[in-house]
């Protein structure tokens, strides 16, 4: 039992301290491993709590997937500096200001149809019924929580790439 709990230990704080890191650095492309180093970590603590499909689906997508798409959009913007980028930075701001008050009213939504979307929370570990079933019938919110996740990550992407009428 202790040894478990020093892995656990481990495990944590090297998430941590992947976490800080990839918040700290300055050069994005790093900071975009570190991310999926914190991603790939993160595998690893969901592995040892029994949560494989969650485990593959983090690693695959979240370490995977999102590190090529952070690369990709990095490696095709440039930099700015001085005035430009003030008002780079006043412009996305003011893009950006709906989307917490959209999140917040689908959330709302959903909360107020929560009761009709029969939606079933269950625990344990789901081994041995079948992925389809699992994913699909018994992980109906986790595949709720991951539509919004993506939702919100393509409704920030398409307010940091639209371009304004006229430039």
């Amino acid at each position: 039992m202790e040894n478990n709990l020093i892995v656990w230990i481990i495990v944590l704080a090297s998430m941590v301290i992947a976490a800080l890191a990839t918040i700290m650095i300055k050069n994005l492309l790093i900071a975009a491993v570190t991310l999926a180093l914190t991603s790939a970590i993160l595998t690893i603590a969901l592995f040892m709590m029994g949560a494989q499909l969650a485990a593959a689906m983090e690693l695959s997508v979240c370490a995977g997937l999102v590190t090529a798409v952070f690369a990709t959009t990095i490696s095709l913007t440039k930099a700015s500096k001085g005035p430009e980028l003030a008002a780079q930075k006043k412009d996305r701001l003011s893009r950006f200001l709906p989307l917490p008050f959209m999140l917040l009213a689908l959330g709302i939504g959903i909360f107020l149809l929560w009761p009709g979307m029969n939606i079933v929370i269950l625990g344990g570990n789901h081994t041995d019924a079948a992925a389809r079933q699992v994913i699909w019938n018994a992980r109906a919110l986790d595949i709720l929580g991951l539509s919004f996740i993506i939702l919100a990550g393509a409704l920030g992407v398409s307010v940091l790439f639209k371009k304004k009428e006229g430039k």
